[in-house]
């Protein structure tokens, strides 16, 4: 039996490698905090998260209005930090999302208008820092007819993505 060449044993080599995981690349957009868009190598692990509503914020405000959830802002914080938790069920980090779906329902107090400052006041806790400019996250935001709680003016889905861990 013949011994193994060179070529033969890097080529065995080279096939017992691990991939080399290349990085999430995100293009942010010059205006606003949001990527244009994201790159997610092949390989990376991904999370899908649910669309997620706002706990109640006021108990004693009647069942199905705005005041028991809150107004935008309020209701954008509490479902944000709610994301930041179930991520963490999966060790992911708010750091991670690549991709966010942001449903609003129109302010009947804002003559049924979105309400995008309450929404960025929210989302700029997550991902306004200069810092945090490699973290964006590519963004849709839409104006919804209703959501399934009545009250809820915010529901937000999200896609996170890290290096495989392998």
């Amino acid at each position: 039996m013949k011994s193994p060449t060179l070529f033969t044993a890097m080529l065995c080599a080279v096939a017992a490698a691990p991939a080399i995981a290349h990085d999430i690349i995100r293009h942010a957009s010059p205006n606003v905090p949001i990527a244009s868009s994201v790159l997610v190598p092949e390989g990376a692990d991904l999370l899908f998260v649910s669309g997620t509503l706002a706990d109640v914020a006021n108990p004693s405000a009647p069942a199905g209005s705005i005041e028991r959830f809150g107004d935008t802002a309020t209701q954008a914080k509490s479902v944000l930090d709610k994301l930041a938790k179930e991520l963490a069920v999966s060790g992911f980090t708010m750091a991670d999302v690549v991709k966010m779906n942001v449903f609003l329902v129109g302010d009947p107090r804002k003559g049924g208008a979105i309400d995008l400052e309450g929404l960025m006041k929210a989302y700029m806790l997550f991902f306004g820092l200069r810092a945090q400019e490699k973290t964006l996250p590519g963004r849709t935001t839409v104006q919804v007819a209703g959501l399934p709680v009545p009250g809820a003016l915010v529901e937000i889905e999200v896609v996170a993505a890290r290096h495989a861990a392998h």
